[in-house]
């Protein structure tokens, strides 16, 4: 009985690596995101693909780049709540 627990929290434990490890990557690409944002020429256009699809809207670069950091936000607080 005791080793089905001992596997389960190694389940556990290998899962939540897994998951943080995840989140550290989507954290390090919004981040990556959200500098290119920041630092684009205020004349330059931004588009926004479609979930599930190839399609790219053009955007509003203000809200993109708000929406990018909200996103960015809540993976880190994800990762800290860990």
């Amino acid at each position: 009985m005791s080793s089905k627990v001992n596997n389960q929290h190694r389940n556990s434990s290998a899962q939540s690596a897994e998951r943080k490890e995840e989140l550290n990557k989507q954290i390090n690409e919004q981040t990556v995101v959200v500098d290119e944002l920041s630092n684009l020429k205020k004349d330059r256009n931004v588009y926004v693909q479609q979930r599930n699809s190839n399609i790219l809207f053009l955007a509003d670069r203000g809200q993109t780049l708000s929406s990018c950091k909200k996103k960015l936000d809540s993976l880190t607080k994800e990762l800290q709540d860990m």
